[in-house]
């Protein structure tokens, strides 16, 4: 029997808990399946399911063998992958997440970008602020602020991630006043509200030295940043912009940077925005590709 056909069996009859659902799936009929799994389990000199009338289960060594079939398969799609794109165009399919704040910010055109340049790759990107698992969302890139020392991922620094005080030239003089240590309890602050930020204090920097300030009342608050930031280009108060977020503003004029000798430490967020990847995908043209046209991207824009 085609060893190939039997893991893809195998995998399917674990993944649908019964040969019936796993045929149904493949097309193949339920007598195949069980012979493919027999032929393997013959050949490993294991069970890898427990069987009983109502039910089968992975045995202990199934499931070991399942983790494995998994990455040897995937191993030889993307070894296909690279071949086939050795002498054609970059094709299949890219998936990515990211925070919804990096889509305007950074990542619409770098996505409009490579579909240009490379119209036979299909992109998914997921915007959301959850910390989602690369394998189990079967990504093969993510953009993140935030831990990078999960295991299986590559960390790759992106971008700058220091923080500035920002607001509009009509707002400071709406308000009458500039903004100081002695009267930053005073201001409109647009707050952005996320579980991992610390909602008592925050952190200034000074050259070396570093400031505790009680974390201000928020005039408005939200848990989306680009609802926050729409709100602060209307002259609505105060808020804390990462580098590559403010940058543009900053230089149209649109914003103006407040107590510019101070830098406002990121939290939990850290200094730099990474772009996380699989370490088995880390040699892939398409994420390759990805990784490069980001990397450009940043360059040009004065942010990495």
């Amino acid at each position: 029997m085609d060893k190939l056909s039997a893991l893809s069996m195998f995998i399917a009859t674990a993944e649908h808990g019964s040969f019936s659902r796993a045929a149904e799936h493949l097309g193949k009929t339920p007598s195949a399946l069980t012979k493919a799994v027999g032929h393997l389990e013959s050949e490993l000199g294991v069970r890898l399911f427990e069987r009983t009338t109502r039910r089968m289960a992975l045995t202990e060594a199934g499931h070991i063998y399942l983790e494995g079939t998994r990455q040897a398969l995937m191993q030889l799609q993307l070894a296909g992958e690279e071949v086939d794109q050795l002498q054609h165009e970059l094709r299949g399919t890219l998936r990515l997440t990211a925070p919804p704040s990096f889509g305007p910010a950074f990542l619409n055109e770098v996505c409009c970008r490579y579909m240009d340049a490379h119209p036979q790759v299909r992109l998914e990107v997921d915007l959301n602020d959850a910390f989602v698992d690369l394998i189990d969302g079967g990504y093969d890139l993510a953009l993140r602020d935030g831990p990078t020392d999960l295991p299986g991922l590559i960390a790759r620094p992106l971008a700058d991630n220091r923080v500035y005080l920002c607001c509009t030239p009509g707002y400071l003089e709406r308000k009458g006043m500039g903004v100081t240590l002695e009267n930053f309890q005073q201001h409109d602050w647009l707050i952005f509200q996320h579980p991992m930020l610390n909602r008592h204090f925050w952190w200034l920097r000074l050259g070396e030295e570093r400031i505790r300030l009680a974390h201000p009342v928020a005039h408005l608050a939200s848990d989306n940043y680009d609802f926050l930031l729409a709100c602060l280009l209307r002259g609505h108060g105060l808020q804390p912009l990462p580098r590559w977020s403010a940058k543009p503003y900053l230089a149209s004029g649109q914003l103006v940077r407040v107590m510019p000798e101070y830098l406002l430490e990121p939290d939990v967020f850290g200094p730099w925005v990474h772009v996380l990847y699989l370490s088995h995908r880390r040699r892939t043209r398409k994420v390759r590709a990805f990784i490069e046209m980001l990397e450009a991207y940043m360059q040009e824009q004065g942010i990495a």
